[in-house]
């Protein structure tokens, strides 16, 4: 059963022209993170680099691709758990760096704190070595002209999230059986200046715990933030749920409650898996025993071996 990996590209509305990229893209990151757990790194490792190669991608909307805020610019979220010790470490509204998910980590292994924000987690990352990289990389033309668009008066917040590649994370759980979580995001299209969502919040944006599992968050960040979704999903699975089943009750209730939508990767200890949601779609792939599973629509679930290409 271990080592494990999965990797969701965001949930939410993906248009037919993006979703063979969202499709290549988590495969070929859940690809990268197994690679590292087989050859011996640890399971915070393995979704470090899977996320690090989300970020990198401007398919998704994290890292080079993420959404602008009401005034055109990139602030980005992001947060890291380890399962042994309850370690974490996060970062938001932070500007100009390529991997935020990787100051997360330095932020977890290198400072006392649990979150660093905008201009203290900037200070930090240039204390790090970590290089800047000037706004426009991180800016793509689709960011831009989905920003324009929703600046209209008459702008329709239903379209205006189409095509709202959402957050990206990844959980796994390695050979010793210690479990991890990363989550990263853009946020919201169009947000006020400064909103900061469920991502980088311990126990809404992902949670990770030895004794039960890891789980990482994606869709509507004020919403998952109301019922802690990830910690909700490992009170299910303590209760002696499945990780599936712990993973649909977690999604059920943030429907029924507080009328919203979204997905999650999940993991028990043993490496028992699952990626579910209940937006329209969400771009998830999985890497266990040499094989690869993956999805976009509820329902679909495609296995291939590592091997084959893609």
């Amino acid at each position: 059963m271990l080592p494990v990996v999965v990797v969701h590209g965001g949930a939410g509305h993906i248009p037919k022209e993006r979703s063979e990229k969202s499709t290549s893209g988590v495969c070929s990151a859940a690809r990268s993170g197994y690679l590292v757990l087989q050859g011996g790194g640890s399971s915070m490792d393995a979704v470090v680099e899977a996320v690090t190669q989300l970020e990198n991608n401007p398919s998704f909307n994290a890292g080079c691709g993420s959404v602008l805020n009401i005034s055109g610019e990139v602030e980005m979220d992001a947060i890291v758990m380890d399962g042994k010790t309850l370690a974490s470490g996060a970062v938001s509204a932070v500007r100009n760096i390529a991997y935020p998910i990787q100051l997360a980590r330095l932020v977890m292994e290198k400072t006392s704190h649990a979150c660093l924000t905008a201009d203290g987690a900037s200070k930090f990352a240039r204390s790090m070595g970590v290089p800047e990289v000037p706004q426009e990389s991180l800016i793509t033309e689709y960011s831009r002209m989905r920003w324009k668009k929703n600046l209209v008066p008459d702008a329709n917040p239903v379209e205006c999230q189409m095509g709202k590649m959402g957050t990206v994370g990844a959980v796994a759980v390695d050979s010793e059986g210690n479990v991890a979580c990363a989550t990263s995001t853009g946020g919201m299209l169009n947000k006020m200046e400064g909103r900061v969502g469920d991502t980088p919040c311990i126990g809404s944006g992902g949670y990770a715990d030895n004794l039960t599992g890891a789980v990482s968050t994606t869709g509507h960040g004020e919403t998952i933030m109301k019922v802690t979704l990830a910690r909700l999903i490992l009170f299910h699975m303590e209760q002696g749920q499945s990780a599936e089943a712990a993973s649909d009750l977690g999604l059920a209730h943030m429907k029924s409650r507080v009328g919203g939508l979204g997905g999650v990767v999940t993991v028990d200890h043993k490496g028992n898996w699952a990626a579910r949601f209940s937006s329209l779609q969400m771009a998830w792939a999985a890497v266990q025993n040499d094989t690869l599973h993956h999805g976009l629509y509820t329902g679909e679930h495609f296995t291939q071996s590592i091997d084959a290409p893609h």
